[in-house]
């Protein structure tokens, strides 16, 4: 039985790292032309060659997404931009448009080519289509069950590879092709610039009573008709692995790195726990749910993997994020110093450096997010400095060079959280 790659989104270097270190077998990530994300930090050309010898040095994958549905003017700066991916040499490429693929066999032919859940691929005969045309590996649709990707699996070669989005937001258009946030705003979703009004609430208004509004839906809060929940399979990893899915592939290029460390951490051990013990992984179940449900998420379902979606796939009530957990900063450095610089009666101390993502204070309990096991590790604030060794009684200032002296050993890389 092979052992699935964990595949995370990567909106910057830092999370690109930060995936590695907690558990990703490989990322795909976005240059900053032709991508799905044009919201996200997205990569230069230089500093996707950066992360390509990083990711590559640490015997890791990286794949790039070049999958907007190109318009005739798109045409010379895709293939320029195929070119200069030709000399970088990712892993491979993650494409939509059938142009953009004919274009990457002309201009990019050493290149492993991906299919991405934007083609619409629901079944065997459009995989042994892509196959044909030099394809590696195909992203299911969303709307496939678990029986439907089974079936794939067995009428394709056994060299074509099944990647599935197992974990993050579900789109409410069909494999993410959406014309909404084109119609109500003008930014379209196919070229990268979705504002996500599915989010939004809406209202009904008659003709003949300007200004009352009445919600769609029965609620005093509005309206949330188009609101899925997020699809996990956490659970499911027996089932995903028996369908044939090569590579587990989780949403959230514009995601923190919080959100990736975690879900991250939780599916790699997950993974291997299966591997090892069966019995144990189903046994620590509500122990990955429990540090998943960490992240901001809107609730969790199987999406489309057992059948088509109940009406519990949805969320009525809210449209806001469940958020209770807190990123406060990936840790540059690290050193052991005594007790008595951290300002505390204390054998030894820690001091860390980190650029501060939100408000904590002196006197604190924070947690320490590190690969390995999900057990809770709490430390304390014991003290708190600027750049120039000025003690400060909290954080205030978003992005802030920090130094922070705590109780528990910590190493660079690591991420600080803070729960409610």
């Amino acid at each position: 039985m092979k052992k699935p790659e964990l595949l995370m989104p990567a909106g910057s270097f830092d999370v690109l790292k930060t995936a590695f270190r907690f558990g990703a077998d490989a990322v795909y990530v976005g240059g900053d032309m032709f991508s799905l994300r044009a919201k996200a930090h997205n990569f230069t050309n230089d500093e996707l060659k950066e992360a390509v010898e990083y990711t590559h040095s640490i015997g890791k994958k990286i794949y790039v997404t070049v999958n907007i549905t190109a318009h005739n003017d798109d045409m010379d700066g895709v293939k320029e931009y195929l070119k200069d991916l030709r000399e970088i040499h990712p892993d491979g490429l993650i494409i939509s448009d059938p142009g953009v693929f004919m274009m990457a066999k002309a201009f990019a032919p050493d290149l492993e080519l991906h299919i991405s859940t934007q083609a619409n691929n629901v079944n065997y005969l459009t995989f042994r289509f892509w196959y044909e045309q030099g394809a590696k590996r195909v992203v299911t649709a969303r709307e496939l069950s678990l029986k439907e990707v089974r079936e794939i699996r067995e009428n394709i070669p056994d060299d074509m590879e099944i990647e599935s989005f197992i974990h993050g937001a579900m789109c409410i258009s069909y494999s993410g092709r959406c014309l909404l946030s084109n119609y109500l705003t003008g930014r379209d979703a196919n070229l990268g610039e979705c504002t996500h009004p599915c989010r939004w609430r809406y209202y009904i208004s008659e003709e003949n009573r300007q200004g009352e509004y009445m919600p769609i839906f029965e609620n005093d809060r509005g309206t949330f008709i188009f609101n899925s929940k997020d699809l996990c399979m956490i659970d499911h990893i027996p089932e995903l692995i028996d369908a044939g899915i090569d590579s587990f592939k989780i949403e959230g290029r514009m995601k923190t790195a919080l959100y990736v460390a975690t879900v991250a951490r939780a599916y790699r051990i997950a993974i291997d726990t299966y591997f090892e013990d069966p019995a144990k992984y189903k046994e620590n179940i509500p122990v990955y749910f429990e540090e998943i449900g960490k992240c901001t998420n809107r609730m969790f379902t199987t999406g489309f993997y057992f059948g088509k979606p109940s009406a519990e796939s949805m969320v009525y009530g809210e449209s806001t994020y469940i958020k209770d957990y807190v990123y406060l900063g990936t840790i540059i450095s690290a050193c052991e110093v005594s007790g008595e610089e951290a300002g505390c009666a204390i054998e030894k101390a820690y001091k860390i450096e980190l650029i501060q993502k939100n408000k904590f204070c002196t006197g604190d309990e924070i947690e320490i997010l590190a690969p390995g096991l999900l057990d809770i590790n709490k430390c304390k604030v014991l003290k708190i400095t600027d750049e120039q060794g000025n003690e400060m009684p909290s954080c205030p200032h978003a992005s802030q060079r920090i130094y922070v002296y705590i109780d528990k050993d910590i190493k660079a890389g690591d991420l600080l959280r803070c729960g409610p």
